[in-house]
């Protein structure tokens, strides 16, 4: 099973410290304004702690909202940055100026669209302490408007960008540089040519003729990246020249179809015998021209082998060693026999498939999805040997890809197999509630169908509500706003209402009373009353009933909400469409019965109408004695408040209770039930007293059936709760019918026996 270890204190510490800045660390300025408390000085440890969490918790939780964060770090006297990592809207210009004293040693910038050229004149501030930059995906940081101080005369209302000339790039100590997805017209070789230092460069994306210029770094460049770069043979001459490189990139997104190259066997001929130093070569998405590989006849037998001599692969018979990596991702070479790599990038098997997860996740969404895509079959197919690893890098990728279409729709489609029940023991709870973190975070950021379907089946995975409680009102209004919208998904809505059921199901009051508010009541009954204007009983109709049934259960404002919003208009509707469906009438009575427990709504349900139908249901057979019996239960209830409370004429209150008698003396004491009591609390207030004898033998009938047929359950519940004392007090009662005092003697002896064969006996 996984590791169920609790976070480091570090960890916990700086998450607590995140969510609680102003009782923490800081101080309110302004309304809108955070200081640190002038006590307070920060190491860089902590310092990068904190911003990077920040950028997590920012992503991942929606009501984490902080506020001027990044100048908490504008003092370097105070607080010491020195390794941070930023991504996607989150860092705007201004959060960059507010750390431009800091001795920043690295900072990425991932997706940054929001930073433009004044941080471009921010990150020289850093010039003299960074080694390692990156700015993927920051398309609009080389650009300024031609007219920033706005239009004049009749030029355009939109000014277009312009790149920046004149442009200042000298990081002097810079090894590490990403420009990945640098948008077309920067000079990308007068950007680098100042950078004296150079030891790894990421251009993946940008589209060079000429790469002469990298030839500069051949005695230090030790990694290169050029993912979707349309090679050219002068490009692989350059290549060639760089024999210090450990790690080469030229991989490509093979549904691109603009690329022209055809890798060939004497192209990697040329790398293995040049580039000797090469640990890591990453050729995925390539068409080979020419045939790479060893006829079959001529391959080694036995056992897979690493060893290069032994390569499936012919000119990779020429390493000195086996690769540490090898990307073969979307090629025919990954399905080879005999590949000289310790780990691979492919689609052959769930190991090749988890490497290109966990290789392309950071910075190729596009190529993620398919790879994803086929961890997705192999969960369903067949079964997942490295579930933990499988779970954690589809987690990983959809935190990463929030807002990627692709990648929520295949990721959370894997979830729902990597989660079911099958996998179950080997996951630990923390790895569980990061499931159900970004699967909630899937819900909240797309409304598209599939991506709503496949987070909703997911949740299914777990058990509810105990598994989803961290998140109970988050989840809770993501399925309500699913439930809401005006066009719907008929599976969809299944299984939201399913859920929703499920949630209010078996938790405290407090849990059901906000849930309440957030309108759960209403939203059902809008369910109810489009199924009954379509004539549809179903599955969405009966979970919406059973919903209410539970959600109402000991909560009187949510059985208020009921009758304000015309449920007992919908109730009798439902019974008249319906008249054959004995679990929308079991659902449905159940719920009333909830109703007719609050004294102060009793007297709502005592219409002609209503009493007259809950007195011929009485003789209902539906769902076994359900129905009957909790119709009588209501009955019994309205009974309780006496003679004075009945204020109608038809029918009349002793032909009412004639009938009720009748109903309970019909019903098999041993009768198994579709019923879950969590108290006793509603039933035993009926016990003392002398109001309504059939009140007082219905209860003692629902006890004696209870703690006869599931004495496991009920038997203790009713002790813990003092039933037997009331029941005894009855036993005394002189208006107690004498066939209720036999049958509290029943209860009474059921739990004795109860209590003497589960007596711990042990020394």
């Amino acid at each position: 099973m996984a590791s169920d270890s609790p976070e480091s204190l570090m960890t916990l510490c700086t998450d607590y410290c995140l969510r609680n800045l102003e009782g923490t660390l800081c101080y309110l300025l302004t309304m809108k304004t955070l200081r640190l408390h002038p006590d307070i000085f920060l190491p860089s440890e902590i310092c990068d702690k904190l911003v990077n969490e920040y950028v997590e918790l920012v992503k991942t939780d929606s009501i984490f909202e902080p506020i001027s964060f990044f100048t908490l770090f504008s003092d370097p006297r105070s607080t010491r940055l020195a390794r941070i990592h930023l991504r996607e809207q989150i860092v705007q210009d201004q959060d960059l100026e507010a750390i431009r004293k800091q001795d920043l040693v690295e900072l990425y910038l991932t997706n940054c669209e929001k930073l433009t050229a004044k941080s471009l004149q921010t990150l020289v501030s850093f010039s003299h302490t960074l080694i390692s930059l990156s700015l993927f995906g920051c398309c609009n940081i080389f650009y300024e408007e031609e007219n920033p101080g706005g239009c004049e005369g009749d030029c355009l209302v939109n000014p277009t960008r312009q790149v920046l000339v004149g442009l200042y790039f000298g990081f002097s100590r810079l090894r590490f540089l990403n420009l990945g997805r640098l948008i077309e017209g920067v000079n990308v070789e007068t950007l680098l040519r100042p950078l004296a230092s150079l030891a790894a460069l990421d251009l993946s994306g940008i589209q060079l003729n000429d790469v002469g210029f990298l030839t500069q770094w051949k005695d230090s460049l030790v990694s290169l990246v050029l993912y979707n770069m349309d090679l050219s043979e002068e490009h692989i001459q350059v290549i060639a020249q760089l024999r210090k490189l450990r790690h080469l990139d030229i991989s490509r997104d093979h549904l691109s179809s603009y690329y022209k190259f055809k890798l060939t066997r004497r192209v990697l001929n040329l790398f293995v015998e040049n580039l000797v130093n090469l640990t890591s070569l990453d050729i995925s998405g390539h068409t080979m021209l020419e045939n790479c590989t060893i006829p079959s006849m001529e391959e080694k037998m036995g056992q897979t082998s690493i060893e290069p001599a032994k390569s499936s692969i012919a000119p990779f018979r020429g390493l000195k060693r086996p690769l540490q990596f090898l990307g073969l991702f979307e090629t025919s070479l990954c399905r080879l026999t005999h590949i000289p790599a310790y780990k691979v990038s492919g689609d052959k098997n769930e190991e090749q498939v988890l490497n290109a997860i966990e290789a392309y996740t950071e910075h190729r969404p596009e190529i993620t999805s398919r790879a994803i895509n086929l961890l997705f079959d192999i969960a369903r197919i067949e079964r997942c040997s490295q579930l933990l690893r499988a779970l954690q890098l589809v987690i990983t990728a959809l935190k990463c890809h929030k807002d990627d279409k692709n990648i929520q729709v295949t990721g959370s489609a894997a979830l729902f197999y990597l989660t079911n029940s099958e996998y179950r023991m080997e996951q630990s709870v923390k790895l569980r509630r990061q499931v159900i973190q970004v699967v909630l975070n899937g819900m909240e950021s797309y409304q598209e169908v599939t991506v709503q379907r496949n987070c909703c089946l997911t949740l299914c995975n777990f058990s509810i509500p105990e598994e989803l409680e961290f998140q109970y009102r988050r989840v809770n209004e993501l399925l309500l706003n699913i439930l809401n919208q005006s066009r719907q998904d008929e599976s969809i809505q299944r299984i939201a209402v399913h859920l929703c059921n499920a949630l209010v199901c078996q938790v405290d009051n407090d849990h059901k009373e906000a849930v309440g508010k957030m309108g759960f009541v209403m939203t059902m009954l809008k369910l109810i009353q489009k199924k009954l204007a379509d004539k549809t009983c179903d599955q969405v109709m009966e979970f919406s009933w059973s919903a209410l049934w539970n959600i109402t259960d000991e909560t009187p404002d949510n059985c208020e909400m009921f009758l304000n919003y015309s449920g007992m208009k919908l109730f009798l509707e439902c019974l008249k469409e319906f008249p054959e469906k004995q679990e929308l009438h079991r659902n449905m009575l159940g719920l009333l019965g909830n109703v007719a427990e609050v004294k102060e709504l009793r007297p709502q349900l005592m219409t002609s109408q209503f009493i007259s139908v809950f007195s011929n249901l009485l003789e209902s057979k539906a769902d076994g004695i359900e129905v009957s019996y909790n119709a009588c239960g209501v009955l019994s209830h309205i009974m309780f408040d006496g003679p004075e409370a009945w204020g109608i004429c038809e029918p009349h209150r002793e032909e009412v209770v004639k009938r009720m008698w009748a109903a309970i003396q019909s019903w098999d004491i041993n009768s198994r039930r579709n019923i879950n009591y969590r108290s006793f609390e509603p039933i035993l207030r009926l016990l003392p007293q002398g109001i309504s004898p059939v009140s007082q033998h219905w209860a003692t009938w629902a006890l004696y059936n209870l703690v006869s047929v599931y004495p496991d359950k009920y038997c203790p519940l009713l002790i813990k709760e003092g039933g037997i004392p009331l029941l005894k007090d009855m036993i005394k009662m002189a208006s107690a019918r004498q066939e209720t005092k036999e049958m509290a003697r029943k209860v009474i002896e059921h739990c004795s026996n109860f209590k003497e064969e589960n007596m711990d006996t042990s020394r």
